[in-house]
């Protein structure tokens, strides 16, 4: 059975990759591994070691800390529900999130700020 963090640290693991734009095979050989156990961490059906974490966050440029956010935090409940529980496992999402970044840095702020004043989430 699966517990909780584990799932949380695998969906971690390919939401950062996927931003980066990285297969799993990709990681999988500069981490030392087979891609298959890349799939593995990242459905929760493995446990990634500390070492074999610290490998993947320096590979995927992220502190360690990066894999636990958002894990337990009730404070953003009201957020949560009004989006879907794996919001970058969807394409579009991602496709959005690479766009936001591509933008240069003094515009992509205004957006942001111009998203939270739209949201009433500021």
């Amino acid at each position: 059975m699966t517990h909780p963090v584990d799932v949380h640290v695998g969906k971690r693991i390919r939401h950062r990759r996927w931003l980066v734009g990285m297969t799993q095979q990709q990681l999988a050989e500069k981490v030392g591994i087979k891609f298959q156990q890349i799939q593995k961490y990242e459905t929760g059906a493995n446990r990634v070691s500390a070492s074999r974490l610290w490998d993947i966050a320096d590979t995927l440029d992220v502190q360690i800390g990066f894999f636990f956010e958002g894990l337990g935090n009730e404070d953003d409940a009201k957020v949560k529900d009004a989006m879907p529980s794996d919001l970058l496992g969807d394409k579009e999402a991602l496709d959005l999130v690479r766009s936001y970044y591509a933008i240069p840095e003094n515009q992509r702020r205004r957006l942001f700020e111009l998203a939270r004043v739209l949201s009433d989430v500021a």
